[in-house]
């Protein structure tokens, strides 16, 4: 089972995102990654194979990767094996789009082949498919992309996603699998 984290507020989300990362590693898993906004620039995605300790390492803390607007993930693998290539979050080919997923999507071969998704995909696994295919379904809308790509899902899922258009605004959708939001609104 993977574990997602989120954060947009007035500080820095990565070492926040990294704390919050941290209290999932009891569960297990085989990789980690981060995706962080700074204002008007190019999200960021910084992904590690192994232990949280690894990306932790790898950001200084999250010290090295400014911006107030992030998602976490970490990933045990249900499809690829375990690599930085196969980790979360998945970005598609535009740069758009940016998601983490926990759950299977059943139907990912499926989507593949009816939307022609294979040359725009590098990972192995299902979930880099759901962020392709929001790209496709996006125009401006990130509400109506996020129906459409869910009304073509089979399996369980929970979804956290950015639109590279859309700053410091965080989507998330499920089906079966949990999420839980809070908004906090002194201090964040």
């Amino acid at each position: 089972m993977c574990g997602i984290v989120g954060f947009t507020g007035k500080h820095q989300a990565a070492p926040i995102l990294l704390d919050g990362l941290s209290k999932l590693e009891y569960r297990g898993y085989d990789s980690a990654g981060i995706a962080v906004r700074d204002g008007d620039k190019e999200t960021e995605v910084i992904k590690a194979k192994g232990r949280l300790k690894v990306l932790i390492e790898k950001t200084n803390g999250g010290e090295s990767v400014p911006g107030t607007c992030g998602i976490g993930h970490t990933r045990w693998a249900t499809h690829g094996e375990p690599s930085e290539t196969n980790a979360h979050p998945h970005v598609s080919e535009n740069g758009n789009v940016v998601a983490v997923h926990n759950g299977i999507i059943e139907n990912y071969r499926e989507l593949i082949a009816d939307y022609d998704l294979a040359d725009t995909l590098k990972s192995e696994t299902d979930s880099e498919v759901v962020a392709a295919l929001l790209n496709r379904f996006y125009e401006g809308n990130p509400e109506e992309a996020i129906k459409k790509t869910v009304s073509k899902l089979k399996g369980t899922f929970a979804l956290v996603i950015l639109f590279e258009d859309q700053k410091d605004v965080i989507y998330s959708t499920r089906n079966v699998s949990p999420i839980v939001a809070t908004i906090c609104k002194e201090g964040a």
